[in-house]
This record gives structure tokens, C-alpha cells and sequence, in this order.
């Protein structure tokens, strides 16, 4: 006998159809890139994108507050900065040759619709503060930065115009003047201040 709530034969075509709309789905999922370009655009967060590859190309962090970190692979990361954090951003790329490039930023991530700057690898951008090219250039600019640290000053918390001081006197050959306790403290009041 045979029972109307049970039949005897099951259609399964259209199961069979999702799965393999599901199998597709999940393989173009696998061949985009794991962090799309807009991601920012749907983020408070500035992201920059470190990707290190033993003597290819090295894409770190010199300084800065991180407010979350993603591992993507073993080789590229994603950090994430708050609104108003300034970080240092040092990129380097190198062939069988020697080195290709080698820079440093130093960005201040900015607030949903704040005006900013593309970068390379920062999304959406930043408020540049410093941007300087070539090894000799970016190792005095990290000399700049052992001496804030030395002063006893966290980079993150050093005044934006020294940053912009630190990129004008280096661009024109000259060193950049220390920064010193004293000129941190009158940031400090400056921006109390000014609110």
C-alpha cells in the first residue's frame, strides 16, 4: 500500500542544483581577496596591510596604537587604527639585486568624512604627517623616532607638527631638531587649549 505523505520516489534535482550553486559560491568566494579594497569604507577604523615576505618585501609597523589585528595568512596582516591615531607605516621591496624602494609614512587615521591622502596599502587613507624615500632618508627618520623614545616621549603621543618638521628638514638636507620634553608639554597645553 502505498502512503501519500511518503512517496516511493524523491525528486532530488533542485537539491542538487543548490549544492552545486553553493560549491560555486564558496570557489569564487576562494579566488577573491580576502580583504576587499572597500572594507574601510564600511569600518570607523583605518586599515593598513603588513605583508612580509624574508628579504622580498616587508610591509611593517614601526609605531603605532593598534585597535585590532587580523591575521589573513601567514605573511599578511591587517591592523587597525581609531580615528586620530598616528602610526609609522615602513614599506621596503627588494630583488636578487638589492633594495627597489624603501619608505616610511608617518598618518594620522582619520574620522569618517575627514578629508585624507591615498597610501599605498592604508585604507581608506590617512592625514599624512611624513613621507620620505630612499634607506638613507628613512633610517634618519627612524633615528628621529629613538629619539623621541629617548626623551621618553611614546611616537604615537608626539606632536603632528614634529612629524611634518622631522619631513621638511629631512627633504632639505638638514637634521630635524630633538624633541624634547619641554616642547611635548606645550603640545600637551596647546591641545588642552584648543580643545
Amino acid at each position: 500500500m502505498s502512503d501519500p505523505a511518503r512517496p516511493e520516489r524523491i525528486d532530488f534535482s533542485g537539491f542538487e542544483a543548490a549544492l552545486r550553486r553553493r560549491a560555486a559560491a564558496q570557489a569564487q568566494a576562494a579566488r577573491t581577496p580576502t580583504v576587499p579594497t572597500a572594507i574601510a569604507s564600511r569600518s570607523r577604523l583605518t586599515e593598513v596591510e603588513l605583508t612580509w615576505i624574508e628579504k622580498k618585501l616587508e610591509h611593517w609597523l614601526r609605531f603605532g596604537r593598534v585597535a585590532r589585528e587580523r591575521i589573513i595568512t601567514r605573511r599578511t596582516r591587517v591592523m587597525s587604527f581609531r580615528p586620530g591615531a598616528i602610526f609609522a607605516f615602513v614599506r621596503w621591496t627588494a630583488n636578487d639585486y638589492g633594495t627597489i624602494t624603501s619608505r616610511i609614512d608617518v598618518a594620522r587615521a582619520v574620522a569618517p568624512g575627514e578629508p585624507y591622502t591615498t597610501l599605498p596599502f592604508v585604507r581608506p587613507g590617512g592625514d599624512i604627517l611624513l613621507h620620505i624615500e630612499s634607506w638613507p632618508k628613512v633610517s634618519q627618520v627612524l633615528a628621529a623616532i629613538d629619539a623621541v623614545e629617548a626623551a621618553g616621549v611614546d611616537p604615537c603621543d608626539a606632536a603632528p607638527d614634529h612629524w611634518r618638521h622631522v619631513n621638511n628638514r629631512i627633504a632639505a638636507g638638514h637634521q630635524p631638531r630633538p624633541y624634547t620634553m619641554e616642547r611635548h608639554r606645550a603640545w600637551l597645553k596647546r591641545r588642552e587649549i584648543e580643545g
